[in-house]
């Protein structure tokens, strides 16, 4: 089949944090093909990456044969070298990731099989998750038995606050589930160092984004003064390339790519390649997604996907229909052809 036309279009998010992510969050990317068939996918980079996808990469897409997975991946360096000039990290590999995922979604329809399927005929049919949020009760409710807590150092009263929400969850959640904070690099090493000796009784699972992603040889260094705690991060990170200099700097115990950001499922599955030879675990960031969640079927990544939860009463905008639904901490991965979900018409 022929790919016929490709568009982007910037939700009207009711929900978004006043933030960069009021004008530069996630985009929605349709593919249309001569068979009838439509992908549709998700990237980063809001309205920018609109104007890079109905523009650039829409202008040079029509018209390419995409019959095969194989096909995906030549459309993936062929944008990448194109888009070289303004690209290589950044806005236009987020753009980049929306239409890899699109694609994917376009060709499972086609060949009548999920994504997942399609990339492993023997894939993990259910997903543990991790809720990432305050609302640590409410989540023992629900049945998750793992938490990432979001944690900001504003100053030294920052450690009792830590200390306060992480013993709070190792008591609702259990001595065997995962305690992980993530710190939004509001961290410096000394910090770290401080944190994690505060923090030694309740046993975390890890530490996120402690530094910047600039910051690789001192995360190297900072993660062995650390251990056993792991250290995490990727999320900030484009590629493979991006990720072969954290792994020269040996810079994480658990790489965490975004599939919408890193350059999409092409992007990757080299990633986890790579941390296959550097036996790096791979957890990606929002892994609990639908285009998460076919990646983690499918591939080495960890059996360990990352949902957003906010709060009890928090309010959130539906916009993918059919999006699986989490029960006692795990997701069972659909059986629908492409990702299984369409986007809500009335946020577009």
């Amino acid at each position: 089949m022929k790919i016929t036309s490709v568009r982007a279009v910037y939700p009207k998010y009711k929900n978004t944090i006043p933030s960069w992510r009021t004008h530069l969050w996630q985009v929605v990317v349709r593919i249309e093909t001569d068979t009838g068939h439509t992908g549709w996918g998700f990237g980063g980079g809001g309205k920018a990456s609109v104007e890079i996808i109905n523009g650039h990469f829409s202008e040079i897409l029509v018209g390419r044969q995409l019959n095969s997975t194989s096909d995906i991946s030549e459309i993936w360096d062929y944008l990448y070298v194109e888009s070289i000039p303004y690209g290589r990290k950044g806005i236009a590999i987020m753009a980049l990731s929306g239409v890899d995922l699109s694609l994917y979604d376009a060709l499972g329809k086609a060949e009548k099989k999920p994504v997942a399927k399609l990339l492993n005929p023997t894939n993990k049919q259910t997903v543990r998750c991790y809720a990432t949020g305050p609302d640590t009760n409410w989540y023992a409710e629900m049945g998750f038995t793992a938490q990432k807590i979001p944690h900001r150092w504003t100053g030294k009263h920052s450690t009792e606050t830590a200390v306060n929400v992480t013993e709070a969850a190792r008591g609702a959640l259990g001595s065997k589930a995962e305690v992980m904070l993530d710190v939004y690099m509001s961290w410096d090493t000394d910090v770290t160092v401080h944190m994690n000796t505060a923090l030694k009784h309740v046993g975390i699972h890890w530490f996120e984004d402690v530094l910047t992603p600039d910051d690789l040889e001192e995360l190297g260094r900072l993660r062995q003064k650390i251990h056993p705690v792991n250290m995490a991060g990727g999320e900030h990170e484009f590629t493979a390339l991006g990720f072969a200099e954290i792994s020269r700097n040996r810079s994480y115990d658990i790489w965490q790519p975004d599939i919408t950001w890193c350059g999409g499922i092409t992007a990757g599955l080299r990633i986890v390649e790579m941390a296959i030879a550097d036996k790096t675990a791979v957890v990606p960031h929002r892994g609990g997604e639908p285009w998460g969640l076919h990646f983690i079927a499918a591939s080495e990544c960890e059996d360990f996907a990352e949902l957003v939860m906010g709060t009890r009463f928090s309010e959130q905008d539906n916009l993918w229909i059919g999006s699986p639904e989490q029960e006692n901490g795990h997701i069972q991965v659909t059986d629908a052809p492409g990702f299984g979900v369409k986007p809500n018409e009335n946020l577009l």
